[in-house]
């Protein structure tokens, strides 16, 4: 394993994901994915899942100290006393006493960004979340809620992969000691046959999407979160660790994202 260290917390440099994951696939998902060893689970108010993530927590025996554990606040609870009820909600079904990163899910313009960090700095002063962070904000927007925030922000959880690179979101967040967690690193399974993926990871007997993913995490500042239900797919985007990059084989990759656009992600 390796790991990121942001603002004095170390973190694994892979997570799991569970955007779209429900019901029993989501707790057999999540079980399957801490039996492996995976320690930081993201989740979100609104994947309506947070109970199957919480379940297969209890049922797993992992430590809660050995967790680093994620959710969101959605949209339509921005308001102050909005974000306060959606978090006491969330820890009641996650079934812990504090959230360790808790983020705004988008930007929502129809509320004030102070009013929203007012309640984020709130629910840190008061012990019940130990992280605050965004999800799907810009730089532009990230340093708007910053300066309407006394409390340091953590983290921006945005679409990020070798198609996507985000170049000046990641100069930002290393510039300013931030986490990009790259979410859909694997752009929804669009990478796993491509070609140059598919030379490089040759090279290292390793597939393309195990390219993809190391790729990410060797640039500084990013953790991956990637979902599956498949057992060994989780294997899989674990085992990333017993390998690493070159500097050319990173600046190939790089090169990928210079093509057209692509369209709007969402988790």
């Amino acid at each position: 394993m390796e790991y990121e260290t942001i603002q004095g917390e170390r973190l694994a440099k892979i997570g799991f994901g569970t955007w779209r994951l429900s019901g029993r696939a989501c707790y057999q998902a999540v079980r399957s994915a801490l039996e492996l060893g995976y320690r930081h689970i993201d989740t979100a108010e609104m994947y309506e899942n947070e109970g199957r993530v919480a379940q297969a927590i209890a049922d797993s025996g992992v430590n809660r100290q050995e967790l680093f554990l994620t959710t969101k606040v959605w949209n339509s609870h921005l308001r102050f006393n909005d974000v306060l009820r959606a978090c006491e909600n969330s820890l009641r079904v996650l079934q812990v006493e504090v959230i360790d990163l808790y983020l705004v899910h988008w930007p929502e313009a129809r509320v004030a960004i102070a009013e929203t960090m007012g309640a984020l700095n709130a629910l840190v002063e008061s012990g019940k979340v130990r992280r605050i962070g965004l999800s799907n904000f810009s730089v532009s927007e990230f340093a708007a809620a910053q300066a309407a925030s006394p409390i340091r922000l953590f983290a921006d959880q945005v679409p990020f992969h070798v198609l996507r690179p985000q170049p000046e979101l990641l100069e930002y967040c290393v510039q300013h000691d931030i986490l990009l967690t790259a979410y859909s690193p694997l752009a929804k399974g669009r990478l796993a046959d491509h070609p140059v993926l598919e030379a490089i990871g040759a090279r290292h007997g390793k597939s393309g999407s195990q390219v993809a993913l190391r790729w990410l995490i060797q640039r500084p500042k990013v953790i991956v979160i990637p979902k599956s239900v498949d057992p060994q797919r989780q294997r899989q985007n674990f085992e990333i660790f017993d390998f690493a990059l070159s500097a050319a084989e990173m600046a190939e990759l790089e090169a990928l994202g210079g093509g057209a656009a692509l369209p709007k992600e969402e988790t």
